[in-house]
């Protein structure tokens, strides 16, 4: 695991560590007793067996392996397999962005992606990563594995941010190849229109998966501290600019918040988790306010 500690934040995954992610719909593919099958009553095959607990249907439990081992077992179906978890990472150009020394954004959010893998695997569930620009550059399918960790780290570690960002072809296209309905963790600073945002997030919705978006940024994306004559090297095709900052604040502040409420609506409207998290926020404050936001609107909805 040395070799992608750029992404294992040793001290991120130790208090991370005793939480747990729970998709707030219901998925298909859930371990009974843990998450909850949406499909009841149809032909399933027999899989293997887990151990029974306070509430589990008597009538699934294994009375001929009781009777050999005296303790009681339930049959577990192929439709009670673990959440498939899909983490889909930008490493488009923009993402390469990072100020004063910060964590770029590819960095911020790659070790966002490797914590959320490594809760996910510890409480066996099966994760897998995408990693996308204006097209799939590499995939790690959804595994349980006990070496899933390393290669989501080693394929973040291949990857240098060079092309543009093209959300919907991508998202359209990943949410086909999606077999089944599960978790869907966005993570990129959605430098992109705003109906290619919100035609791709809504690709996974149609399909029945649940959406989490984590969108990076910069501060200085939001606020534009810059003073003195600068020259800002474009991203993406743009070109270089060479400008006095202070002429440009006030216009930029107020089209960048458009933009942030604009997102907001989007993820709104879509039933999305959004969380924005910056680059100098700590990294496990982002997975902690996830998961509370989730938990809350699960009481609510009760």
């Amino acid at each position: 695991m040395a070799k992608f500690e750029r992404f294992y934040d040793p001290e991120v995954l130790a208090r991370i560590g005793r939480l747990e992610l729970r998709a707030r719909m219901v998925v298909e593919g859930i371990i009974t007793g843990l998450h909850k099958s949406p499909y009841h009553g149809t032909a399933v095959e027999f899989a293997d067996h887990r151990a029974y607990v306070a509430g589990d249907d008597p009538r699934h439990i294994d009375w001929k392996v009781y009777g050999r081992l005296g303790r009681f077992v339930i049959k577990k179906f192929e439709e009670e397999t673990n959440l498939r978890a899909h983490i889909v990472l930008d490493c488009s150009e923009s993402m390469r962005f990072g100020h004063d020394g910060r964590l770029s954004k590819y960095d911020y959010g790659g070790t966002l992606a490797a914590s959320l893998a490594y809760l996910l695997n510890r409480q066996l569930d099966s994760v897998g990563l995408t990693l996308f620009d204006s097209k799939i550059q590499k995939q790690v399918p959804p595994s349980t594995g006990k070496n899933i960790l390393s290669l989501i780290g080693e394929i973040m570690q291949s990857v240098e941010p060079a092309e543009k960002t093209g959300l919907d072809g991508v998202f359209s296209e990943l949410a086909e190849s999606l077999p089944r309905r599960g978790l869907v963790i966005v993570i990129s600073d959605l430098f992109a229109p705003r109906e290619e945002i919100a035609s791709g997030l809504q690709a996974f919705s149609l399909r029945g998966h649940d959406v989490i978006v984590f969108h990076v940024l910069d501060e200085t994306e939001l606020t534009f501290p810059f003073e003195g004559n600068t020259l800002f090297k474009g991203l993406e095709e743009y070109p270089e600019i060479n400008a006095d900052p202070r002429q440009l604040q006030e216009a930029y502040v107020e089209v960048f918040e458009e933009y942030l409420q604009e997102i907001e609506r989007i993820a709104s409207t879509g039933g999305f988790d959004y969380q924005r998290s910056l680059t100098s926020d700590p990294l496990d404050a982002a997975v902690v306010s996830l998961i509370a936001a989730r938990a809350k609107l699960r009481r609510l909805r009760r």
